[in-house]
C-alpha cells in the first residue's frame, strides 16, 4: 500500500492508503482561541439553555428565537462566516467544535444547526454576490432565521421526486412557487427559507431564496414529536408565492446538486454534535453511578456497570477521532484548492465533496454511536431512567431522530459503497488492483515473520489486514454479482460497515499514536485502553460483516478459500479486554466525567 503525505490524501482512499499519524488532526491540538470558542459555547449552554429546557420543550413561543439571537449576539452563529460578512471566517474544524459542543443542547442544538447549517450555507456556498451582501450578515446576527425546505409527503430519501411547482410569472419578475414541504426545522419562526421546486417540466430540483414575507405561505400547527419536542417543526405551504427572479439560488436545475453537497457538511456536523451529546450523557452516567448507592456500595463499583461505561468510552473516543480527522482533510483540501486558485466558495464546496465518503461513514457511526449511549444510559439509571423526571428520558428521545435525519443511516451506509465504487469506475479511486493483490494472496502461503513488538505494531498490522478483509470482500462482490450488485442492498450494507469500521478504528489509533508521540506512553494509559476495546469491537464485528457478505454471494470452494482468508485478516491476539475496560471506568469514575 502506497504512503501519501496529507496534501494528496483522497476522500475515500484510507482502504488503500497507508495514513501516518502525523498527518491526522486530533481535538487536544485545537488552540487557544479555538478552545475560548467551545468554552463560549459551553457556558452558553449552562447559562441559557440547560436551566430552561422544560420551557423549550413546551415550545414557549418566542424563547427558541430568543436563544437563537443570544447566540448570535455571542458570534456562535457565525464561527463559518467570512469576515467581510461580520463572521469570524474560521476553519472547518473549528466549525465542527462547535457542533460538538452544542450537541449536548438537545432541541436547541437541532434549531442551531439547522439554522447555522442547511439554512445558511446553500447561500454562503451557491449564491451570488448579492445574494450573500443581503442575507450572510443577518443571519450571521440571528437577526434572520433560516430553514431549508427539501422533504415533501412523497419525497424523503428519494428528494429529487419532488413536486413542488415553480412556473415564472406573465411579467417575468417572479417565480410563484406551489407546493407541500413537511418536516421542517425552525418553521415556526424563520424569515428564510432555501426552498426546492421544479420549474415547469424539468427533470431535476432549483433551489430559491424565499423570504416569508413574500406572501402565499402558510404552514401546519408544531409537529407533535417523539424526541427533539422544542425544536420547530412544520409543513409549510406554498400557493403561488411570487419570489423574485433574482432569488434563484444557483442555476436553473442545480437545486439537487446543492441539495446533496449541503447535506455532506450536514451528515460530518450532525456526527460531531452526536458526540458532543454523547459525552454529556457520559458525564451524568457516571455522576448517577457514583451517587447511587445500592448493597451498601456505589453501583460505580459494580462491574456490570464499569463495562457499560468503559465501552460508551471507547466508542466516543474512537468516532470523536474520525470526525476531527476528515474535518482537517477537509480543511487541508480547502487551502490547497485556494491556493491553486479556486474561488473560496467552490473550494469549500469540493473539499467537502471529496470527503462525501468519510462524511456519510461518520453520520452512521456518530448517530449509533449516540444511540448505544443514551440506551446504556437509561439502564445506568434503572427505573430512574424511565422516568421522564430524571435527565435520561430527553437524552434518549432525542437521540433518535439522528439515525433518521441528513438521509437515514441504511442510506448513508449504502452511499458510502456506492460513492467508493463510482470513483473506482472513473479512475480516482485505484480500489481494484489492491483488491486484485489481496485475492493474489489467498492463494500463497502466509509469512511467518518476527513479531514485532513495538507500541502500536500490533494495532497496525490489524488495520493492515481489516483493510485486505474488506478489500477482498467488496472486490469479490463486484465481480460475482457486476450489475446486480446495486440491487443487494444487504451485502453493500455489510460492506459499507466493514470500511466504516476500518476507517473509525485506524482513527482512533493514529489519535492515540499521535498523543503518545506529544506526551509519552505513560500519560496515554487511558486513550491506549480505549483503542484498544475499540479494536475488539471493530475486528468481530468486521468480520461478521464480511462472512454474512460471503455467505449471501460466494459459494463451493471460492467461498471456503475467502472464508479462511477472512480468518486470516481478522485475527487478534487475546488479550485481557475485561481488565483493560476496568482500568478505562475506573479512570472515568474516579474523574466522574468522561475525561478524554
Amino acid at each position: 500500500m502506497e504512503t501519501t503525505d496529507k496534501k494528496t490524501i483522497k476522500g475515500g482512499a484510507f482502504l488503500i492508503t497507508e495514513t501516518n499519524y502525523q498527518d491526522v488532526f486530533i481535538p487536544e491540538e485545537f488552540d487557544e482561541e479555538q478552545q475560548m470558542i467551545a468554552q463560549t459555547c459551553r457556558d452558553f449552554l449552562a447559562t441559557e439553555v440547560y436551566p430552561n429546557l422544560d420551557r423549550i420543550d413546551t415550545q414557549e413561543e418566542g424563547l427558541m428565537p430568543s436563544l437563537m439571537d443570544k447566540a448570535g449576539a455571542l458570534g456562535i452563529l457565525g464561527v463559518s462566516i467570512p469576515e467581510e460578512f461580520g463572521g469570524f471566517g474560521k476553519n472547518f474544524n473549528t466549525s465542527m467544535l462547535v457542533a460538538d459542543v452544542i450537541g449536548a443542547g438537545h432541541s436547541f442544538a437541532v434549531a442551531l444547526s439547522a439554522h447555522t447549517g442547511i439554512g445558511t450555507l446553500p447561500i454562503l456556498y451557491y449564491g451570488n454576490e448579492a445574494q450573500k451582501a443581503k442575507y450572510i450578515p443577518k443571519l450571521g446576527t440571528g437577526e434572520w432565521k433560516a430553514a431549508y425546505c427539501l422533504t415533501e409527503p412523497n419525497s424523503g430519501s428519494d428528494a429529487n421526486s419532488g413536486k413542488t411547482k415553480a412556473k415564472l410569472s406573465e411579467d417575468g419578475k417572479h417565480y410563484l412557487i406551489t407546493g407541500q414541504k413537511m418536516w421542517i426545522t425552525n418553521g415556526g419562526f424563520a424569515d428564510i427559507f432555501i426552498v426546492f421546486a421544479k420549474i415547469d417540466d424539468d427533470a431535476n430540483l432549483t433551489a430559491f431564496i424565499v423570504e416569508r414575507d413574500f406572501g402565499g405561505i402558510t404552514m401546519n400547527p408544531e409537529e407533535h414529536k417523539m424526541g427533539i419536542k422544542g425544536s420547530s417543526t412544520r409543513q409549510v405551504f406554498f400557493n403561488d408565492c411570487p419570489v423574485p427572479v433574482e432569488n434563484m439560488l444557483s442555476e436553473r436545475q442545480n437545486g439537487f446538486k446543492i441539495a446533496v453537497n449541503i447535506l455532506n457538511i450536514g451528515r460530518i456536523k450532525l456526527s460531531a454534535a452526536a458526540i458532543g451529546a454523547s459525552k454529556a450523557v457520559i458525564d451524568t452516567a457516571i455522576n448517577y453511578s457514583n451517587e447511587r448507592i445500592q448493597f451498601d456500595r456505589p453501583i460505580s463499583k459494580y462491574g456490570a456497570i464499569r463495562y457499560k461505561l468503559a465501552e460508551m468510552a471507547a466508542k466516543v473516543y474512537a468516532v470523536e477521532s474520525a470526525n476531527y480527522r476528515a474535518g482537517q482533510n477537509i480543511d487541508d483540501a480547502y487551502e490547497r484548492l485556494v491556493a491553486g486558485g479556486m474561488d473560496a466558495s467552490k473550494a469549500k464546496l469540493k473539499s467537502t465533496e471529496e470527503y462525501a465518503v468519510e462524511c456519510a461513514i461518520l453520520k452512521v457511526w456518530g448517530s449509533e454511536a449516540l444511540d448505544y449511549v443514551v440506551d446504556e444510559g437509561v439502564q445506568i439509571y434503572g427505573g430512574m431512567g424511565f422516568s421522564a423526571e430524571a435527565p435520561m428520558d430527553r437524552a434518549y428521545r432525542d437521540a433518535r431522530i439522528n439515525r433518521i435525519f441528513e438521509g437515514t443511516n441504511e442510506i448513508n451506509r449504502l452511499l458510502t459503497v456506492d460513492m467508493m465504487l463510482k470513483r473506482a469506475m472513473k479512475g480516482e479511486l485505484d480500489l481494484m488492483t489492491p483488491a486484485t493483490a489481496v485475492a493474489a494472496e489467498l492463494m500463497s502461503i502466509p509469512e511467518f515473520g518476527e513479531e514485532d513488538d513495538a507500541l502500536f505494531a500490533a494495532e497496525k498490522k490489524i488495520i493492515k489486514n481489516l483493510k485486505k478483509a474488506t478489500l477482498m470482500v467488496a472486490g469479490a462482490a463486484v465481480q460475482k454479482l457486476m450489475m446486480s450488485l446495486s440491487k443487494e442492498q444487504e451485502i453493500l450494507m455489510n460492506i459499507a460497515d466493514m470500511a466504516s469500521y476500518v476507517y473509525v478504528a485506524e482513527s482512533a489509533m493514529l489519535r492515540t499514536e499521535k498523543l503518545v508521540s506529544l506526551r509519552g506512553e505513560a500519560a496515554c494509559e487511558g486513550q491506549l485502553n480505549l483503542m484498544r476495546i475499540y479494536f475488539v469491537e471493530a475486528v468481530d464485528a468486521l468480520q461478521k460483516a464480511g462472512k454474512e457478505a460471503l455467505w449471501a454471494f460466494a459459494d463451493g470452494d471460492e467461498q471456503r478459500m475467502m472464508m479462511v482468508g477472512l480468518r486470516r485478516f481478522t485475527k487478534m491476539e487475546a488479550f485481557n479486554v475485561k481488565e483493560t475496560r476496568q482500568k478505562v471506568a475506573q479512570q472515568v469514575i474516579a474523574a466522574n466525567k468522561y475525561c478524554y
